[in-house]
């Protein structure tokens, strides 16, 4: 208990005191995107997954060391490893998307876009083989209607890869206001986190509670008007983090039910792309006087487009909703899976 205290606050006070570090040396060195929801051109830092991730990582840095050198215990470190791996590589690929991101017109501003939805699968796949080696989680699953299914050399060599790629690039489909991501992003990984405390998953509970504690201290500049942007680095890593987090704790159904709201999403934009030839945006009109923000289709092509409302909503009541949307669908779950007694 002690030594998962201790991570908590060490992921929690790195995130908050490099953060403003992070927004002074990205806008120094142009790293930024437009916060298109704003009255006037605003531009602001761009890829805030990398303060977040740096807090994540020096927790469970923390977290080792304690385990190694006071406890002398060193189970399971070498999933911790792997997954720590599997972050970081899936963290650097939205990154890159981040640096590589092209200007864009919208509602009258620039904003940068990076790589085609078509490229970020194959950008974020490398992060599926540090769990791949290790042969991470239980190849035996239980199924509706069929009941258990020893999936054997199919698991590490397909489910793997489709869990961590579908996970990171659907997580990164939803967003696109200020505090949005960040905030879903703190509901999602502390039910994921309980979840694994409760099922003795020790390893995956550390990481899903420490980024639930990096984002909250994120949050305090991502929310509107934000200072920093979450960019794909932080969406990518997100769903990264509860892939591998799902595989190395055995928690695949669980976390399927609680991400629901991104598999929504997904279906969404193939709507859109069905009705559009293209993908929709998730982004929306902004009214300058009176500061609302309305879909811009005639039908939903996004939960965004639900939560703007047929009136419009603000910036800040679009997140808030988007964040209340994830507390109920994440409660769903624990109705389903935990027995009490």
């Amino acid at each position: 208990m002690i030594v998962s205290l201790i991570t908590l606050t060490v992921s929690f006070l790195v995130t908050y005191f490099i953060t403003p570090l992070f927004i002074n040396y990205f806008n120094s060195i142009g790293l930024v995107n437009s916060d298109v929801h704003k009255k006037t051109k605003t531009i602001v830092a761009n890829s805030g997954g990398i303060p977040v991730i740096s807090g994540i990582v020096m927790g469970l840095f923390t977290y080792i060391a304690l385990k190694t050198f006071i406890y002398k215990d060193a189970t399971s470190l070498i999933e911790l490893f792997s997954a720590i791996t599997s972050i970081l590589i899936i963290t650097f690929s939205g990154f890159l998307d981040d640096l590589n991101s092209k200007p864009q017109k919208y509602e009258g501003f620039t904003y940068k876009s990076g790589l085609k939805q078509w490229q970020k699968p194959l950008f974020t796949l490398p992060a599926v083989i540090p769990l791949m080696v290790i042969n991470a989680g239980e190849t035996t699953m239980s199924l509706p209607l069929l009941g258990l299914v020893n999936f054997g050399l199919l698991y590490p060599l397909v489910l793997i890869p489709l869990g961590i790629v579908g996970c990171a690039n659907m997580v990164n489909l939803l967003g696109g206001f200020n505090g949005s991501e960040a905030g879903m992003g703190i509901i999602y990984t502390l039910s994921l986190g309980l979840y694994a405390l409760y099922a003795h998953q020790n390893i995956a509970a550390i990481i899903l509670l420490s980024t639930t504690v990096s984002l909250i201290a994120f949050l305090n500049f991502n929310f509107a008007p934000a200072r920093i942007l979450s960019g794909d680095s932080l969406t990518y890593a997100l769903g990264g983090i509860v892939a591998v987090c799902a595989i190395l704790g055995n928690m695949e159904k669980f976390a399927l039910v609680t991400m629901s709201l991104f598999i929504i999403e997904w279906i969404l934009k193939l709507r859109s792309l069905h009705d559009l030839k293209h993908f929709a945006t998730s982004l929306g009109h902004l009214d300058k006087k009176t500061m609302l923000i309305t879909s811009k289709y005639d039908k939903v092509y996004s939960l965004t487009h639900i939560a703007m409302g047929k009136n419009g909503s603000t910036e800040k009541v679009i997140a808030v909703k988007l964040v209340a949307l994830q507390i109920l669908v994440a409660v769903i779950p624990w109705i389903l899976f935990v027995k009490i007694v």
